[in-house]
């Protein structure tokens, strides 16, 4: 049973170092056809060597039999983030080929409906599942957020550090990590944010308009994020208020 349980182990860990040559391949893909400069090979170097690092570590502590479809799929979308976050940083050196970047970037936002309902028809959703789902989004919003900064003023910056910024007052407040009851308007804002980031950075409106759509953006996360703490912060200070329902939904690490 030893043996079977570490080959397991190293199958599962196989997947990552599949993933970080995909990775690698999409960027020579990519240098190919853009000819892309320093920047851009280095941070998606850099964004491949830690998605395989961290994700790697969380699967050993995990201790997964295996990595299943839902996290393939997963994986999948963290590569072309890592082929987003490239061509952003290489849009800093010369002209960004937009078509490219929103190409991938809708294909990204397109599969993250995608993951978790092959994990719930597979019966394979885990903690780590929707962990690693989660912050796949998160850094696509944060790279998509620094492109769009770039054109309409760093005041976007907010939208994609808004959820980090929670979870590091979460290590000062620890009763930010507290479950929140389920919410579909939690779910539409995170949703309604890489599309209108996506929508501004491709700007096919004019300038005004996407300076509209991004300051929507923020405006619909700030009521999220707002509503979400004040119900925190009531739950902490009156626990008698909290239903037992209420304690094991979401987490609030958002």
């Amino acid at each position: 049973m030893a043996l079977n349980n570490t080959y397991d182990a190293r199958l599962v860990q196989q997947e990552t170092a599949v993933g970080a040559g995909v990775q690698i391949l999409l960027l020579a893909l990519l240098g190919t056809a853009i000819g892309m400069g320093p920047a851009g090979w280095l941070t998606g170097l850099a964004f491949a060597l830690a998605t395989w690092a961290v994700l790697s570590r969380a699967l050993h502590r995990s201790r997964l039999r295996s990595f299943g479809p839902a996290n393939r799929v997963t994986l999948g979308r963290a590569t072309l983030v890592g082929g987003v976050t490239a061509l952003v940083a290489d849009s800093f050196e010369s002209s960004p080929p937009v078509t490219l970047l929103v190409g991938l970037t809708a294909v990204a936002l397109i599969l993250d409906g995608v993951d978790g309902k092959v994990a719930r028809r597979t019966g394979t959703s885990t903690a780590l599942g929707a962990r690693f789902d989660m912050e796949v989004d998160a850094f696509l919003i944060l790279v998509l957020s620094v492109y769009v900064s770039a054109q309409l003023g760093p005041w976007v910056l907010l939208i994609g550090g808004m959820r980090y910024a929670f979870v590091a007052a979460a290590r000062v407040w620890p009763w930010l990590n507290a479950a929140l009851p389920p919410s579909t308007a939690r779910k539409t804002v995170a949703a309604l944010q890489g599309i209108c980031l996506l929508l501004a950075g491709a700007e096919l409106l004019p300038h005004g308009a996407n300076f509209g759509v991004a300051l929507l953006a923020l405006g619909l996360l700030v009521w999220s994020f707002g509503r979400d703490v004040l119900w925190l912060w009531l739950t902490s200070h009156s626990p008698e208020q909290a239903t037992p329902a209420e304690k094991v939904l979401e987490p609030a690490a958002r």
